[in-house]
């Protein structure tokens, strides 16, 4: 696994795409045939059980991960603030994933620019409470400071690779990430278009250039919907897979 995590918001499975996947007794099963991560979307609108979760982690297999979204209580509502009591409700909830989980991402709204204090504040509540890798998808141009690298060092906190970007270097991870992670929206129209053919050789490359980062590298498409995720998400498995060629001086 260490070339790569590929994998789709969600785990929806189109009657276009089934010939992809396996058999299975949910669809969730099913996904998990084909790929080894996803990224739960739902978590970020609302609530689930932590017996949902444990629900989800019983029906995959050993090696596959769950990354799960931050609840837009937390990053919208409170802005980062104050929002210890929604963390611990949330960590509770997803711990339910026990060894399947894989992360946690927190997407920031366009409108939050980086506060020092606030931040601070939160991801020291976070690493109080958990370990497990975090990244966090900021849209704010303050957040892409060079004065922002040494708080996401001291938290172990990555950041996201987003497509499309919205500033300069938003396209590729932070420096130094921990967890390389890759979210690709779809370009130039977000979650209806396909990526092409050059363009995701291009992110393979780029992948591969994280491989013995401290947590394999991950990639997400999001853009589902037209139901382009997975078919972009199997083509770059199968790019990721394929043997490099060394070359020979001439």
């Amino acid at each position: 696994m260490r070339q790569g995590r590929v994998g789709c918001a969600g785990w929806s499975i189109s009657r276009r795409h089934a010939h992809l996947f396996g058999e299975g007794e949910s669809m969730l099963a099913r996904y998990a045939t084909r790929f080894a991560v996803v990224e739960v979307n739902s978590s970020f609108y609302r609530p689930h059980q932590a017996s949902t979760y444990a629900r989800w982690a019983a029906s995959v297999p050993a090696h596959f991960r769950f990354s799960v979204k931050v609840p837009q209580t937390i990053s919208h509502e409170l802005a980062l603030r104050g929002a210890g009591p929604a963390l611990d409700r949330f960590l509770a909830e997803a711990e339910g994933l026990d060894t399947k989980l894989g992360g946690y991402l927190l997407q920031l709204p366009p409108s939050l620019a980086l506060d020092m204090r606030s931040a601070t504040a939160f991801f020291r509540a976070f690493r109080t409470r958990s370990a497990a890798p975090l990244v966090v998808e900021p849209r704010h141009a303050s957040w892409f400071k060079d004065r922002v690298h040494p708080l996401f060092e001291q938290f172990e906190v990555s950041r996201v690779a987003a497509d499309p970007a919205r500033f300069e270097h938003a396209d590729r991870p932070g420096p130094e990430p921990r967890w390389p992670y890759w979210r690709w929206h779809g370009s130039p129209r977000m979650y209806y278009s396909d990526y092409s053919e050059e363009a995701l050789r291009s992110l393979a490359v780029e992948v591969r250039k994280h491989r013995n980062a401290p947590v394999a590298p991950w990639v997400i498409f999001d853009n589902t919907a037209h139901d382009f995720a997975t078919a972009n998400a199997a083509r770059l498995q199968e790019l990721l897979a394929a043997p490099q060629r060394k070359r020979t001086r001439a």
